[in-house]
């Protein structure tokens, strides 16, 4: 028995998200499928780095399995690829210790989320960038974006559906950056709770709208309130970049 790490990438725009669900389309179920049939009928089942929503992208998703099956590394992608519907593809494969665990061994993740900021809609970003064609203040979210950095309880940017108790989370890095009508958010922490990447683009947005001033945001954290904080952003501009097995920073 060998076990197997993949990178992975998707376009999430079809899914249900990553995480099977009863009767509906998601990624682990047509990796699992995918699997299914190079093991000639026998489940194996996929370990994830973490979940992603509906809607929501990976560029750099990290999954392992099981296998008995003799098969060289580099012909796993080929393999699978092969099975695999075009929204999903492996880029690269190793095995890898049977100690290791696709999402207990994360050290941190990094996750990107562009915005099209273009005065009319594009329908080729209308899937990959969420739309926002609104005057942007560019000092103030990063200002504002200062004051997310380090390590804080995170409650007031999580979903209120969030059933994890400990919302304390280290964020190492946030980075905004502007090009060809696009912005492009980069956050990079140790653990990220249900939402919070949507909900801090959302409030880092209403930041630059005027609507949010920077110096709120210590005060939002504090609280410890959802409705404090901004709106959630949609989930199509949101794409997990990388996932980190040693320390990041």
């Amino acid at each position: 028995m060998q076990r197997i790490k993949c990178i992975i990438a998707y376009d999430g725009s079809q899914f249900s998200g990553y995480q099977i669900q009863p009767n509906k389309r998601t990624v682990q179920g047509e990796l699992e499928k995918a699997l299914m049939k190079l093991h000639k009928g026998e489940m194996t089942k996929v370990y994830a780095s973490g979940r992603t929503d509906a809607g929501v992208h990976a560029k750099g998703q990290v999954i392992h399995f099981d296998s008995a099956l003799s098969i060289p590394a580099e012909r796993w992608a080929v393999a699978l690829n092969s099975l695999l519907p075009d929204e999903i593809a492996i880029f690269e494969v190793e095995q890898v210790e049977p100690s290791f665990h696709a999402r207990f061994d994360v050290e941190a993740k990094e996750y990107r989320y562009f915005v099209y900021t273009g005065k009319l809609r594009d329908p080729f970003q209308r899937n990959f960038a969420y739309h926002y064609p609104y005057p942007l203040n560019l000092q103030a979210m990063q200002e504002a974006s200062e004051c997310l950095i380090g390590t804080h309880d995170f409650t007031s940017f999580c979903s209120a559906k969030t059933e994890v108790e400990d919302r304390i989370r280290e964020i190492r890095e946030i980075e905004i950056v502007e090009t060809d009508g696009r912005l492009m958010f980069r956050f990079v922490g140790n653990g990220f709770l249900y939402n919070m990447v949507r909900i801090m683009v959302g409030t880092l947005l209403q930041v630059g709208s005027g609507d949010i001033s920077p110096q709120e945001i210590p005060a939002i954290l504090e609280k410890k309130d959802r409705t404090y904080a901004g709106k959630t952003a949609p989930p199509q501009g949101l794409y997990l970049w990388q996932v980190y097995y040693e320390k990041k920073l």
